[in-house]
């Protein structure tokens, strides 16, 4: 509903109103629950009921906070467009349009005939209610505009009192950290030119510490694969404000007469029922997508832990036919395939398959794959060189950095690579042609692209070039994709250093973790999906001991953590003991029996009250089927564990409770409730919900696979 001075915007559940004034930017008056439709008389009815000010106050702060909150407004916070030309501050007053499209979107058009700017806002509410918002800003003046920043906000209430911000390391990505609100601004950032392990990748308000199945969150995430900036600001006259924006080196945005940048999307998900409503909400917009997989989730083996660079044709054919064999669908061949490639410290840069490892080329392992009806993938790192490789002693000037430091100083190499500048033409061009003949040739169905160093002093023209290589990337994944209809790309950054809605536009995976530690990917996955739903998430079985932390854990265990997200192997499958296989042919059976619920049904995370029990399930759409995993990452506190409730089914259903073990046995103490010891058990909805089920006594790392079905 639009009128001279109000928008309002609904869609599944979630409202949002702007306020027009007669001067400046509109602000919003609500982000949140959906109001039902109101008239023009209950949206001035809401405007009074919200204002912090009547005329002729005289406080010198903003009645109202616009959609870019400037100094002029009264706004004390950080400013959300900085601006400079000729090396002076540009202060824009804008005069508006509004034109809304739709019940769910509206464009607010802002210039300044005088500062020399356009502005333009779009914000959307999308499905499941996940608001999108982005900026246009343009340069109408005579002069050059240098833009510093420009950042999507949206208010929070003061209700919110604690924020939820992510670190995290290698290995260890996406680690949560809450504190009450902080006074003043608050600013995460990311300076690595992808989002890095420790990137802000969400930041949430919350009343209260915020827990999985109640309470209110609001949330933030930026689409885009490189510097980010995420913002709180909790001041004292206004309500608070939440918000993100890309990071911009000084003089990386100069917009000539004319020229204009456009801002990432920030995505905002509003919940009254916790994270899990979050989640829900970037779920159900992504699953909309016309580009979002619509097919089964292939089981991956991937080629990485099972042989590293030892690339031995024969044994990779043996290891191809016993994937196919165990169940396997689809064969990745990670690194080591291409010239020179017998470690990290060459050949990147030359995508072409090295004759004295491969002397018959990889047709043939292609060919076999695809004859054994498994796809065929291909590890790339397009993004990067090694100065050992022909194409960089070809052309040292395609080299994405600053001249002083390449090479790199001693004690400060990255990974023995630098960074390609696909922002060069030639560069750009001459990658795309390496690329493609090899897809085509082979008739990759599956890339693999990794990204494994941070953007060090990323030089492009003599000017920061991180903006303009992370388009280029972007650029080139729809490229080689456009090329080979059918061809899906996971995104992998050293794990999952790249993991955003940005990345995720084109493609169609990603890797949550370098670890396939199954207690460190409780967690990592755990958070992942916040964002993601789990068909995106690559989560696989590994060998034992983790070949990145070293710790020994139960077959059955990683089968139930892979079975978290987009599930496959990363072992050297013909290893295993008859035993073994025989397990794992059983975890692709029933990986392929269930990945219909799995990767189509609502996330949900019980709020259990030992720190060391994970809880997570899966509930169909029509609340028929469920699949929840039981995981402890440490011995329970006490040896009477607490019940188990399982959240989001239908309480007035019956449901028949069963233990998947043909991927292997648990192993407990001596409480074994009667629901896990004899027959399957069948108990209403709600008292599963309200009551719950005894847990057994788990002293280890152990975890059930629990499988529900309704009467």
């Amino acid at each position: 509903m639009n009128t001279d001075t109000w928008t309002l915007l609904r869609r599944d559940g979630v409202a949002l109103v702007l306020t027009h004034p007669e001067t400046g930017l509109p602000a919003v008056l609500h982000w949140g629950a959906d109001l039902g439709p109101l008239e023009k008389d209950d949206l001035a009815a809401l405007e009074r009921a919200t204002s912090r000010q009547t005329a002729p106050g005289t406080l010198d702060a903003a009645w109202r906070v616009p959609l870019v909150p400037q100094e002029s407004d009264g706004w004390p916070g950080r400013p959300g467009l900085l601006a400079t030309r000729d090396g002076r501050p540009v202060y824009p007053r804008w005069t508006t349009a509004v034109e809304q499209d739709g019940e769910a979107a509206v464009e607010v058009t802002a210039t300044d005939e005088h500062a020399g700017l356009i502005l333009r806002t779009r914000i959307a509410i999308g499905a499941g209610g996940l608001v999108l918002l982005d900026h246009e800003l343009s340069n109408t003046g005579a002069a050059p505009l240098d833009v510093a920043w420009l950042e999507s906000t949206l208010p929070v209430p003061k209700t919110a009192d604690h924020l939820t911000t992510f670190a995290g390391r290698w290995i260890r990505e996406k680690s949560p950290l809450t504190t009450p609100m902080p006074r003043g601004t608050t600013v995460r950032e990311s300076r690595r030119g992808r989002g890095g392990h420790d990137s802000p990748w969400v930041t949430l308000a919350s009343t209260g510490t915020p827990r999985n199945r109640g309470g209110e969150v609001w949330a933030v995430h930026l689409g885009w694969s490189a510097d980010v900036r995420h913002r709180a600001d909790r001041v004292t006259e206004h309500v608070s404000v939440l918000g993100a924006g890309e990071l911009l080196r000084p003089g990386e945005i100069r917009l000539a007469p004319g020229g204009s940048h456009r801002t990432p999307t920030a995505y905002f998900s509003w919940s009254a029922t916790g994270l899990d409503g979050v989640a829900d909400r970037f779920h159900t917009w992504m699953r909309a997508r016309p580009q979002h997989p619509r097919t089964p989730r292939p089981l991956v083996l991937n080629t990485w832990e099972a042989v590293y660079f030892d690339h031995d044709p024969a044994y990779l054919e043996r290891l191809a036919r016993r994937a196919a064999e165990v169940g396997v669908e689809r064969f990745v061949l990670d690194d080591g395939w291409f010239l020179g490639r017998r470690d990290d410290t060459a050949g990147l840069g030359d995508w072409e398959v090295d004759a004295a490892v491969w002397p018959e080329g990889l047709e043939p392992l292609a060919t076999l794959v695809h004859s054994l009806g498994m796809q065929f993938g291909l590890w790339f790192e397009p993004e990067m060189i090694n100065l050992d490789s022909d194409l960089a002693r070809a052309h040292p000037d395609w080299l994405l950095a600053n001249p002083a430091s390449v090479p790199s100083p001693e004690g400060r190499s990255y990974r023995s690579q630098y960074v390609l500048d696909l922002a060069n033409p030639e560069a750009f061009e001459h990658l795309r042609r390496q690329m493609s003949a090899v897809i085509g040739r082979l008739g990759v169905d599956f890339v693999k692209w990794d990204h494994n160093r941070d953007l060090v002093e990323a030089v492009h023209d003599g000017a920061p070039g991180t903006h303009e290589q992370t388009l280029a990337a972007y650029r080139l994944i729809e490229r080689i994709k456009a090329e080979h209809p059918g061809l899906e790309i996971e995104s992998c950054s050293s794990g999952g250093a790249r993991t955003d809605l940005g990345i995720l536009e084109r493609t169609d995976r990603v890797w949550a973790s370098d670890s396939n530690d199954p207690v460190e990917r409780q967690d990592i996955q755990r958070w992942t999906e916040l964002v993601l739903p789990p068909e995106l998430i690559g989560a696989h079985v590994g060998p034992s001991p983790a070949h990145s932390s070293g710790r020994d854990t139960a077959l059955s265990y990683r089968i139930a953590t892979s079975l978290q997200g987009s599930a496959g192997f990363e072992w050297d499958i013909l290893s295993c003991d008859e035993e073994e296989t025989e397990r794992i042919t059983a975890f692709a059976a029933l990986y392929k029996e269930l990945r219909g619920l799995l990767h189509t049904g609502t996330v949900v995370h019980a709020d259990a009250a030992d720190p060391a029990l994970r809880v997570r399930g899966v509930v169909a759409p029509d609340r028929s089927e469920a699949v929840f995993t039981v995981a402890t990452v440490a011995s329970l506190e006490e040896a009477l564990a607490e019940r188990l409730r399982l959240d989001g089914l239908d309480p007035e259903r019956r449901y028949t409770v069963r233990v998947r073990d043909e991927i292997g046995s648990g192993r407990w103490g001596w409480v074994t409730p009667g629901w896990i010891a004899g027959e399957p058990v069948t108990v209403p909805g709600r008292v599963l919900a309200e009551v719950g089920l005894q847990l057994p006594t788990l002293w280890q790392v152990q975890a059930l696979v629990l499988h529900l079905r309704a009467d």
